[in-house]
């Protein structure tokens, strides 16, 4: 019921980004993905549908071919199997939400 972040350990995404897991259901996840400035989410589709709260500094995201910067405060949305990527702009922490949730991420 409860979740630490101080208790999470982050795995490396891709190089200037790390992801730490917190609360989880087989419905639903939320994870804390942290990025270095320049540092990239690469393109990538996957079936979980997502949405993705900005935390912390600045991004630029592409989804579904269409592209937009978004700021602190702003949040996102990903359908399924739909391509997206993400590029900081200013160093930066994203929330992101799948349903159901990433049994990837817990391997």
């Amino acid at each position: 019921m409860f979740v630490f972040n101080a208790d999470r350990v982050p795995t490396n995404c891709e190089p200037g980004v790390t992801r730490k897991v917190l609360c989880y259901s087989e419905e639903l996840m939320m994870c804390e993905i942290t990025f270095e400035k320049g540092a990239q989410g690469n393109f990538h589709s996957h079936p979980h549908r997502q949405i993705t709260y900005i935390a912390e500094g600045s991004f630029s995201f592409t989804i579904g071919g269409e592209t937009k910067v978004v700021k602190k405060g702003d949040s996102v949305f990903m359908p399924g199997d739909v391509d997206h990527g993400v590029t900081c702009l200013e160093a930066g922490k994203l929330v992101d939400v799948f349903c159901p949730m990433r049994a990837d991420f817990l391997k």
